[in-house]
């Protein structure tokens, strides 16, 4: 999969905003059961568009979910995890490995990695926002600034002139 293959999509406002976070947050927890039971991706998308993102999906209301970003994003990162992988390796601490991650957190940071590698019409300070936010709602200890401050090297090593625009 190549990164023109991704796109950032459309649409405006609050609602469209609230339908993305609703969107990354059941790609998380999708990409989750799709590693726990290690069924593929599409049976995953389709039982989560198909009878989980009406009510709530393991004790969070969604709301409404933009339906093609959560696809995209359960699709993409399960057929980019190495790569997603040896980006998050490269960012982490010496003598720390990926898989020493707490699955979620690791999941989160793979998200958060696919993102900014392969949606670049989204603004990186966004999508750190938006994973800092997820991992917030997973944890309560040091989880959510360890997803920023390596989303953050990442972005800037990824997208070096929009960090430096600023």
């Amino acid at each position: 999969m190549t990164k023109e293959k991704h796109s950032a999509g459309g649409g405006h406002g609050q609602a469209w905003a609230q339908k993305r976070k609703a969107a990354r947050l059941a790609a998380v927890q999708a990409i989750y059961q799709l590693e726990i039971t290690g069924i593929q991706p599409d049976m995953v998308v389709v039982e989560f568009l198909q009878h989980r993102l009406q009510d709530e999906v393991d004790g969070f209301k969604l709301g409404e979910v933009d339906r093609e970003l959560f696809a995209e994003l359960v699709r993409g990162v399960h057929a980019e995890r190495q790569d997603l992988d040896d980006m998050i390796a490269a960012v982490l601490a010496e003598g720390w490995e990926v898989e020493r991650l707490e699955r979620l957190l690791r999941i989160i940071l793979e998200a958060g990695a696919f993102e900014l590698a392969y949606r670049q019409k989204v603004p990186a300070r966004s999508v750190i926002s938006e994973y800092v936010a997820i991992a917030d709602s997973f944890f309560n200890g040091k989880e959510p600034g360890m997803v920023n401050g390596m989303l953050d090297r990442l972005g800037r090593d990824l997208r070096t002139e929009e960090f430096e625009a600023r």
